[in-house]
């Protein structure tokens, strides 16, 4: 395996530990994660009221489901498993900052720009894997294809 697929690899278990951990915080604590979200000082979801605590446990849940998913395909290093997941992932990332680039709740300076630019490598994320994937399996299949027999 070279080095690029380790580096998709890497990629997806990253993005499933992000996803696994707001997922589990979400779940196990939405009051908290309303409030505290990202951490550090900044409430960037509690710039949305008020809280709504089914509300949360359902994004909870899809970060939960997000991080399964892209762990299986970390784990599988399949190229149609890995395709499927991002792709997932990428819709719902896209949805999410589509909403929040029209809706700002009470976000505004550093805490508005640092939101939206973390949704939009969350768009970026994906695409970037998605294109590394199928050009390392490309050239990987043209190496064998290439080599003597």
């Amino acid at each position: 395996m070279t080095g690029w697929r380790w580096v998709v690899r890497g990629g997806l278990a990253a993005l499933a530990g992000l996803n696994l951990w707001w997922g589990v915080w979400a779940v196990g604590a939405p009051r908290h994660f309303f409030v505290t979200f990202p951490g550090f000082g900044h409430r960037w979801t509690a710039g949305y009221p008020p809280f709504n605590e089914h509300l949360v446990s359902d994004l909870g849940s899809i970060f939960l489901t997000l991080g399964v998913l892209l762990t299986v395909a970390a784990v599988l290093d399949d190229a149609r498993v890995t395709a499927v997941v991002l792709a997932g992932t990428l819709v719902f990332n896209t949805l999410h900052l589509a909403f929040h680039s029209t809706h700002h709740g009470t976000l505004v300076g550093f805490d508005l720009a640092a939101s939206l630019a973390s949704l939009v490598a969350g768009v970026i994320g994906p695409v970037v894997l998605l294109v590394l994937d199928r050009v390392v399996r490309r050239r990987a299949r043209a190496a064998v294809g290439a080599a003597p027999r």
